[in-house]
């Protein structure tokens, strides 16, 4: 587990032999089975999440129903807007599979980060890449049909179609079950001319 970290951590900077230990120390790596839920809507967390293997979702629930938000699987990360707003969740997160991954809290942060100021540069660099990621992939939701979300999906994270349950998918792309077996069977159509 710590070696996917290290190589995850390596395309941004060299860690030292003394970083690795600590690293290495740290009470940090989790398994989780498939369904476990890692935070409910309405309780407060200081946790975030780096996926080593598997996949975790955000959702609501809305009039009684999951709204899936979003996916984060191998050498993602989720820090849950309630740890910065120090607000109860506005959503929940679950492991859409078994999941191994690093659970950190702000206090073991702070505390990296004053024993090793480049971690916090590294952190910084990280933020602002999931922060452009997912503006694209938010104005990309909000100006497709669910048939351009499906491909782009298909193009960018295939992955997901094998490994996601059809129903949080199409809770994903903003349509029922129904709807994404109809445009996959379209698809499939004009894929045979």
């Amino acid at each position: 587990m710590q070696n996917k970290l290290f190589a995850f951590i390596a395309k941004y900077m060299t860690l030292t032999e003394e970083e690795k230990s600590v690293v290495g120390s740290l009470d940090i790596f989790r398994t989780v089975k498939k369904g476990t839920i890692l935070l409910n809507a309405g309780e407060r967390s200081r946790n975030s999440y780096f996926v080593l293997e598997g996949c975790i979702r955000t959702y609501y629930i809305v009039d009684g129903e999951e709204r899936t938000t979003s996916f984060y699987s191998e050498l993602e990360a989720l820090t849950p807007p309630c740890v910065v707003s120090r607000t109860p969740s506005e959503y929940s997160i679950s492991c859409v599979e078994d999941t191994i991954l690093t659970v950190s809290d702000a206090d073991l942060e702070v505390d990296m980060n004053s024993r090793f100021p480049r971690f916090e540069t590294l952190c910084k660099v990280l933020s602002e890449e999931l922060l452009a990621k997912e503006r694209v992939e938010f104005d990309a939701f909000k100006t497709s049909s669910p048939e351009q979300r499906y491909l782009n999906l298909l193009r960018t994270r295939p992955d997901l179609v094998q490994r996601v349950p059809q129903h949080q998918l199409a809770s994903f792309l903003g349509i029922t079950p129904q709807s994404l077996s109809r445009l996959r069977a379209r698809i499939i159509e004009k894929e045979r001319g």
